[in-house]
């Protein structure tokens, strides 16, 4: 039986449907991605689905007994409690007595009281009454495997570890139904790898809001998109969405050019005078009205965004040259002995944990940070543009064309001079939406904001922390090809593994006790390139409240790849394995070739969905074996 069934939602604000006869089926052990666009109703959707918030009509029934457990995009908590105790509060009842348990513990871990002992006595027989001691354990797991600081109180945490506290409340409900609206903001690599470990071993269901490709691909078994109010769905995972959906524009492209076509076409017969008069057909008149209403009613595709960055002067040869800079928070070594040299048109990314020093390098990059020891020089003609100072710099109570424009109707982009209200449509914020104030703006309607201010300013390095926040996916496609082309400098903090890979040339990777190493590549180049023996350090927040985590580089050494290694004879059997491995490989490229030219063809996604999903998933187990075979294939030959 279903856990969740969802029949006819509908919502809509102002004239425009954001939700549009939604209707879909949640089984046991089903993982649904729900992606699209922002603003097309995601977060409204999942606020529906939790109770938040009241569909115009339609209906949504749960699974008698059946659970459900909602991570918001900004969780709020009481500032005044210890993580542990908000995590406990997701048990209700009997997280009250954990909480209670933990406190007198903690108590009685500095003074002898009998009160406090006899106290302790009542509420251990109570947890184990009610199974408290299995839920005790469980909020203990999740805070240690969330790497959570018991004693903190939340209102000291930065928003990625409230995002973590937040996590680990609803997980140790154990809920059939878990709902998660960008579950890997804030979050740092380590915790999303975590993360999608932990959602593959889930014996409910699963569906959960994400624009991280990386993510979406690991974790997701089929993929809902909603769109111009309408949801759509495709079985599998992300990049068979993404084939099925680029033929799924196309045949819809190509049907409303038809219908375009024969509704001109009438609309030529109904205008020609007398002689048409004479001959009407009032059936025929009839059916064009309805064309023009179905016209009418038809909701084309919102445009992309049009970014465009205004270039500054070319800067000199070498951007920034770094020697032995070391740099150390409450005698903990953030960067140790860094040395590099930055040189015009470097794209450099910087990947470590929450709190592992990438913004503090970047302040010490910047110059706006001052080092414990070493230098760091600036070369010539450096314009800079920092993308993390413009959050601070936004004005909830203006407009956005306020924000823009900056008192001008209009602004210079590279030789060109652009209205503000234009300007802002290329970012695909309306007219109307343009006289708004900044405090109405979603997460992702900010981002996009921040992105069009930053580009509106002349730079020839650019330095940006976390931009992929709340961006749909065309939107940090387009921004990659926007980077990969940018002629300046790039200096880029992300968790976005994908993004990454796709935009920078190097990476200097925290490695743990000040050490920063450089790498050439991005996010996957590094995992096969660092050291074997390599552990994760997740730095966890201290009792100090401190000023946005400052940390530093460490040393710039080579990382060490070479291994000595003896090559040993094939036996028998893996000798006559190597021999008929081209063999097979080229009989799997064949097959392949031909289901790929099958799904090519025009008419591929009319037949039934089960001959469609047959097909795809033949290629993607022939595309799994190919990469094994490569795989054996080398192993073997060296």
């Amino acid at each position: 039986m279903s856990l969740l069934t969802v029949h006819n939602l509908q919502i809509a604000f102002g004239h425009v449907a954001l939700l549009d006869g939604v209707s879909f089926v949640l089984e046991r052990g089903e993982r649904i991605c729900l992606i699209g666009r922002n603003g097309e109703g995601k977060s409204t959707l999942m606020k529906i689905l939790a109770a938040q918030m009241r569909a115009d009509d339609g209906k949504v029934e749960l699974q008698d007994g059946c659970k459900i457990a909602y991570l918001a995009q900004e969780p709020t908590f009481d500032p005044e409690m210890t993580a542990f105790h908000a995590v406990a509060a997701g048990l209700g009842e009997v997280g009250v007595l954990v909480e209670t348990y933990h406190d007198l513990i903690h108590r009685l871990s500095h003074e002898n009281n009998d009160a406090l002992l006899k106290q302790l006595e009542d509420v251990q027989h109570q947890l184990e009454a009610q199974d408290g001691w299995r839920l005790e354990q469980r909020v203990n797991t999740v805070m240690s495997r969330l790497e959570l600081p018991e004693d903190q109180k939340v209102g000291a945490l930065s928003g990625g570890w409230k995002r973590r506290v937040a996590l680990a409340q609803i997980l140790v409900t154990e809920p059939d139904v878990l709902l998660l609206d960008e579950p890997t903001n804030h979050l740092d690599i380590e915790a999303i790898n975590w993360l999608e470990e932990l959602l593959k071993t889930l014996g409910g269901g699963l569906l959960f809001v994400s624009h991280d490709r990386a993510f979406m691909q690991k974790v997701a078994t089929r993929i809902m998109e909603l769109d111009r109010g309408k949801l759509s769905n495709y079985p599998n995972d992300y990049d068979t969405y993404l084939r099925v959906k680029q033929a799924t524009l196309e045949a819809e492209a190509t049907q409303a050019a038809k219908f375009d076509k024969f509704l001109a076409q009438e609309e030529v017969w109904i205008r020609q005078g007398i002689k048409a008069r004479r001959t009407r057909n009032e059936g025929r008149v009839r059916r064009l009205e309805a064309l023009r209403m179905e016209r009418a009613l038809r909701r084309e595709q919102t445009g992309k965004i049009k970014l465009n960055i205004s270039q500054a002067e070319i800067s000199g040869k070498l951007v920034i040259e770094v020697d032995n800079l070391s740099k150390s928070f409450d005698n903990r070594s953030i960067v140790k002995q860094f040395s590099t040299m930055i040189l015009r048109g470097d794209r450099i990314g910087l990947i470590g944990n929450n709190g592992a020093g990438k913004t503090t390098l970047l302040k010490l990059l910047l110059g706006e940070l001052e080092p414990d020891s070493g230098t760091v020089k600036h070369g010539t003609q450096l314009n800079i543009l920092y993308f993390d100072q413009l959050r601070t710099e936004l004005d909830p109570e203006l407009t956005l064309f306020e924000t823009i424009g900056q008192g001008r109707d209009s602004i210079t982009i590279n030789g060109q001079t652009k209205h503000v209200i234009s300007y802002l449509g290329d970012f695909l914020f309306s007219a109307a939406r343009a006289r708004s104030p900044v405090k109405s703006l979603s997460g992702g309607e900010r981002n996009r904001l921040l992105l069009a201010r930053l580009f509106a300013k002349p730079s020839n390095m650019l330095v940006m922390d976390e931009p992929t926040n709340d961006l749909d996916v065309e939107s940090l496609e387009l921004l990659e090809d926007v980077l990969a082309d940018y002629q300046g400098t790039l200096l880029l903090v992300s968790h976005d593994r994908q993004f990454l890979d796709n935009v920078v040339t190097s990476t200097f990777a925290f490695e743990g006790n000040g050490k920063v190493v450089e790498y050439v590549g991005g996010y996957a180049d590094w995992v096969r390139q660092r050291p074997k023996n390599f552990i994760s350090q997740s730095v966890i927040p201290t009792n100090k409240v401190a000023q946005p985590v400052k940390t530093t580089p460490a040393p710039q050494v080579a990382p060490q790849t070479s291994t000595i290694s003896t090559k040993r004879k094939l036996s028998y059997k893996e000798q006559r394995e190597l021999a008929d491995l081209p063999l097979k490989i080229d009989a799997l490229e064949t097959e392949l070739h031909d289901l790929q030219n099958q799904v090519n063809q025009p008419d591929f996604y009319r037949q039934s969905t089960e001959q469609t999903t047959k097909i795809l998933n033949q290629i993607k187990e022939i595309e799994n074996d190919l990469s094994k075979g490569y795989q054996r294939w080398q192993a073997l030959e060296s």
